[in-house]
């Protein structure tokens, strides 16, 4: 699998996570699902996004690599 196949799958992963994330926001309002919402979703999306950013950065980085090297 290919950096950019596992960067969209990566991606992908983290919408559908997201969809049901605010499906069970909609429901669960108390303090601690603020709580989880600052301390684990927020997070993770941030970092999901980093690492998806990190991916293309280096793929881009290997195709150069094989093009130089070739």
């Amino acid at each position: 699998m290919s950096l950019n196949a596992s960067a969209v799958e990566l991606t992908d992963g983290l919408k559908t996570l997201g969809e049901v994330w605010d499906a069970t926001r909609a429901v669960w309002t108390d303090g601690v699902a603020q709580e989880f919402e600052e301390r684990f979703w927020q997070p993770l999306v941030a970092q999901t996004n980093d690492a998806v950013g990190a991916m293309d950065r280096l793929s881009t980085l290997l195709a150069q690599v094989r093009r130089d090297c070739t």
